[in-house]
């Protein structure tokens, strides 16, 4: 991963409801900032772009920055998670609306019969690139719970949270992406 800087000089708002002060700066540094890492890879495998999550984690930490006075200190990981991927759904939707629809299929989505756990099978039989390019094939929808789940080691609850849904929603999703992942990596290696 390439360094991100995130500049907020100049970009505050004229009027905001927080208070500007070093000790707000320094609560910012302390609870957004180290989580700068985590909603760059959210954002890299929403956007599917490095040029494109830089742009939206930069977007993410200003409204961060700008809307820091409505944080209670809570969790965040959490807020800040949530703030990418607003920003990163937005970015997706200027850019191409039908990119997120995803009709279910009964077809395509079966009912799960006892499949192999696809980490172990990840772990066992594919390589760390095929891996990669299963999890970039997920819609983005089923993607950014296995990421905030597997990589970034979210709580369902915590995943609702950011991703704005359900939690029974959350298992569902997570249910389906495993599935997926399970089948396109018990397919045999093209080579």
């Amino acid at each position: 991963m390439s360094a991100i800087t995130i500049s907020l000089a100049g970009n505050e708002p004229k009027s905001r409801t927080r208070v500007d002060d070093s000790d707000d700066a320094s609560r910012f540094d302390e609870a957004v900032l180290p989580h700068v890492p985590s909603g760059y890879n959210l954002a890299r495998w929403l956007t599917k772009n490095d040029d494109d999550a830089r742009d939206v984690v930069q977007e993410a930490a200003l409204r961060a920055w700008r809307f820091f006075g409505g944080f209670r200190g809570e969790n965040g990981r959490a807020w800040f998670l949530t703030i990418v991927r607003r920003t990163a759904v937005t970015w997706l939707s200027r850019a191409a609306p039908e990119r997120h629809a995803e009709p279910f299929d009964e077809e395509i989505h079966p009912a799960a019969e006892e499949a192999p756990d696809p980490e172990r099978l990840a772990i066992g039989a594919a390589s760390a690139e095929r891996v990669r390019g299963a999890l970039e094939r997920l819609p983005p929808a089923l993607r950014e719970v296995v990421v905030l789940r597997e990589q970034e080691g979210l709580s369902y609850k915590e995943i609702a949270s950011v991703a704005e849904i359900p939690i029974g929603t959350v298992m569902s999703r997570l249910s389906r992406a495993r599935e997926r992942l399970v089948r396109d990596l018990s397919e045999p290696e093209e080579r």
